[in-house]
């Protein structure tokens, strides 16, 4: 079992930075992979970014260029570094935790931290 748990989310204008952190306890992630979703009102749940246990990295084509997602397994934490930061990534954003490919399937999840950004 893994439990996560999201922090540093909040509201920014538009062109600003967020870090968020994703605090993993219950088990060491090293073999994970872990990524991030997001959730807007009405919409689908979405991969934002995927990062697998050797670094590999895959986006969203709608956040490339601008997020980017890290690792620190010995703190047993995921980053995702946000920047330039739009209105259209206001959302809840999910850590998650796998076993499987970047695209999936995840079997743990964190409760999601709200992202707000003002035009």
């Amino acid at each position: 079992q893994v439990q996560l748990v999201e922090s540093g989310g909040g509201l920014v204008q538009a062109g600003g930075s967020l870090r968020l952190s994703c605090l993993a306890s219950g088990n060491i992630i090293s073999t994970y992979v872990m990524g991030w979703y997001r959730q807007a009102p009405g919409k689908q749940r979405d991969l934002v970014a995927a990062i697998t246990s050797s670094g590999r990295t895959n986006y969203a084509e709608s956040v490339k260029g601008r997020f980017t997602i890290s690792r620190d397994d010995a703190k047993n934490t995921v980053y995702l570094q946000m920047n330039s930061l739009k209105p259209e990534d206001t959302a809840v954003y999910y850590c998650a935790a796998g076993f499987g490919s970047s695209w999936g399937p995840y079997n743990y999840w964190g409760q999601g931290t709200q992202v707000t950004v003002s035009s």
